[in-house]
């Protein structure tokens, strides 16, 4: 198949009604814009969510709480779940993503103390809780800011 031989499927496309051209055609005279008010104006028309002069439901509604947009969210990884890798394994984000511990990337991973450390490993994260590492330089491994 060539690109000059490509044809569009049926029923794809329809010719668009032609209004304003009299009154035999169903569409004549007022356009299919009604009889009067702001709608049927040229250039008529209200801005999205304007309810005719009421105060609008964004700005009824109550606004509450603050966004702070440079806060970095850690993905958590204890350090019990690291035993799964091979003993003198260099851990990394990647590595911790396709064995399902990471959820996502998020600004890094963030590996926290819980459970017990028995291999050897060099991990690298974002960051380390004081209590992980401590039991990854008990267990002979490395904790490398990454």
């Amino acid at each position: 198949m060539k690109i000059h031989e490509l044809k569009k499927p049926a029923g794809s496309t329809f010719t668009a009604k032609r209004k304003g051209r009299g009154r035999a055609t169903g569409n004549g005279t007022t356009a299919g814009r009604g009889m009067n008010g702001q709608k049927s104006r040229s250039g008529g028309g209200v801005r999205l969510g304007f309810e005719g002069g009421q105060m609008p439901l964004y700005r009824r509604t109550p606004k509450r709480g603050f966004t702070n947009h440079w806060s970095e969210t850690y993905v958590p990884v204890n350090v019990s779940d690291l035993n799964i890798f091979e003993d003198g394994a260099v851990v990394t984000l990647d590595m911790m993503i396709d064995a399902g511990l990471a959820k996502g990337r998020g600004d890094g991973v963030k590996v926290l103390g819980n459970g017990e450390l028995t291999k050897k490993l060099t991990v690298q994260a974002a960051k380390f809780s004081k209590s992980a590492l401590e039991k990854i330089e008990a267990a002979g491994g490395k904790a490398e800011v990454f």
